[in-house]
């Protein structure tokens, strides 16, 4: 019986640390890459840099178009998926019925198993013709349709980290603001939600991470013009775009030498991208561990 757990034990513990090889080498390769194509290119010329054209001559390597779209997709999905998804959270934890909430929490969720695919041409077939009877200069690729629909994709998100937070508030808390006279909505706002705060701000950042990283429904909707934009100008919102995930598939798909510096740049924009989502990852876990709120 001691063999046979012993052998149990080592397999798990391979398997776990298969894991994190596999992500140490991951990140290795990005590194030993991105390392690389900065012998070749200044890191000042490709953070700060205004034009990106790796493939077309004159060549440039400028990533700073490549952020600003990826941040106006993701700010455009922020301010839909944000208040969207908190207060779906709230109507399944404070106001949904168990049979209800049995119902519509599990759809939320398959709304997460749709291919980004589905959403990019939901966006261009749906999204787009319907925006453009609103604003007649609306581009058939735009970022204001690419922020729509990964706003919506990453609503699931929002919702379900919200609403497990929610409902881990214990009832008595609940019940002590109802005892002191207080309203149901009230008792939310004021206790439920900040009590709440540590998991709730966790599913932002988590939905925001998931909508730097987004790639094929961006790809679609948005068009590949890198340029620099101004994420203030409403001008630049219905105009296309080319985001880090957008010029990475480009590339991949373009016929460039594996050994090129254009092709290199893949993984500088790729490592870029990873600073970015771990980033935001740690300031996650920071958030959830330092505001966490303990219950006996």
């Amino acid at each position: 019986m001691r063999v046979k757990e012993k052998i149990i034990e080592i397999s798990l513990f391979s398997f776990a640390l298969m894991t994190i090889l596999i992500t140490f080498g991951i990140v290795a390769s990005l590194i030993f890459e991105t390392a690389y194509f900065f012998r070749h290119v200044s890191p000042i010329e490709f953070f700060l840099g205004t034009e990106w054209s790796p493939t077309i001559a004159p060549y440039s390597f400028g990533v700073l178009p490549l952020v600003s779209g990826t941040l106006m997709v993701t700010l455009g999905a922020a301010l839909i998926a944000i208040p969207s998804g908190l207060l779906a959270a709230i109507y399944l934890s404070e106001y949904a019925s168990e049979r209800v909430r049995a119902i519509l929490k599990p759809a939320l969720e398959v709304l997460a198993g749709i291919p980004t695919v589905v959403y990019g041409f939901f966006a261009f077939v749906y999204i787009t013709p319907f925006l453009k009877k609103i604003i007649p200069d609306l581009a058939a690729y735009n970022a204001l349709s690419a922020s729509i629909v990964v706003g919506i994709m990453i609503i699931p998100i929002v919702a379900s980290i919200s609403e497990d937070a929610l409902r881990a508030v214990p009832k008595s808390l609940r019940e002590a603001g109802f005892a002191l006279g207080a309203s149901k909505v009230r008792v939310i706002w004021s206790i439920v939600v900040p009590s709440a705060l540590s998991g709730i701000v966790a599913s932002f950042i988590l939905g925001i991470s998931r909508a730097i990283g987004e790639t094929m429904a961006v790809t679609i909707a948005a068009g590949r013009v890198p340029r620099l934009v101004n994420i203030l100008n409403p001008e630049d919102w219905i105009k296309p775009i080319e985001t880090m995930t957008a010029a990475m598939v480009e590339i991949g798909l373009s016929d460039v030498s594996g050994e090129s510096i254009a092709y290199k740049s893949l993984f500088a924009i790729g490592f870029t991208l990873f600073i970015m989502t771990f980033a935001l990852n740690a300031v996650s876990n920071y958030i959830k561990m330092r505001f966490r709120e303990v219950y006996r």
